[in-house]
């Protein structure tokens, strides 16, 4: 039996994981976690060997919010208690690591969302029709790629396992795709459904992603 490890671009992830299954406390959404990563070795007939997870702690800073026009104090918010639990339960779970970037300094602030930008350019919306759910917080990630790609060559090198998943939506790990399989790696990727660039699939040994496309239930 081979053996796998999955590693999980957090914040991609979450993100994901909320519009394809809604949204859930923090002990849920850890449960789902795990349960999720078992399909894909339940998939290969796999071992697991461990599922990394990588991820930055919640800024707890203040921002300014332009629509409100005052000062939020993101510590004292509900998503900013939400990830502290969520973190708690991940870090309790069996055969999962917590790979733990940081957020840019001076990156934490409120933008539009890009939906809402473009309907302002196009004219389908007015500024006067903005509210608060229209803006979301941007904060930059620093050493989450790094740790990723670091932990890819170690796996890869010392044999660690014989199959990677890499659940993310970015391509910018095709060098580190490349660098597994020259070493024998079996290496899919699993984009969770999202749009992800051509260059990224042709580098990767297969592609899964263990629930229904939410794209096709519409239909």
């Amino acid at each position: 039996m081979s053996r796998m490890a999955i590693l999980v671009d957090g914040a991609f992830y979450l993100k994901r994981a909320k519009s394809l299954f809604g949204q859930k406390s923090p002990a849920d959404r850890a449960e789902e976690l795990v349960q999720y990563c078992k399909k894909h070795t339940e998939h290969e007939g796999a071992e697991l060997y461990r599922i990394f997870y990588y991820d930055c702690d919640p800024v707890g800073k203040k921002a300014f919010h332009p629509l409100l026009h005052r000062t939020i104090d993101l510590s004292k918010t509900d998503d900013y208690k939400w990830k502290m639990e969520f973190f708690g339960e991940i870090a309790r779970k069996r055969k999962l690591a917590v790979r733990k970037g940081e957020a840019l300094d001076g990156s934490c602030e409120y933008v539009l969302k890009r939906e809402v930008a473009r309907d302002l350019v196009v004219g389908k919306r007015t500024t006067e029709s903005l509210i608060e759910k229209d803006f979301v917080l941007d904060v930059q990630q620093k050493g989450v790629d790094v740790r990723i790609g670091l932990d890819l060559a170690l796996i890869s090198h010392e044999k660690f396992a014989d199959q990677i998943v890499l659940i993310t939506g970015d391509s910018d790990f095709v060098p580190a795709a490349k660098y597994a399989r020259r070493h024998g790696i079996d290496f899919i990727i699993d984009p969770m459904w999202h749009n992800f660039r051509d260059e990224l699939g042709v580098h990767v040994d297969g592609m899964y992603t263990p629930c229904p496309n939410p794209k096709r239930k519409k239909r």
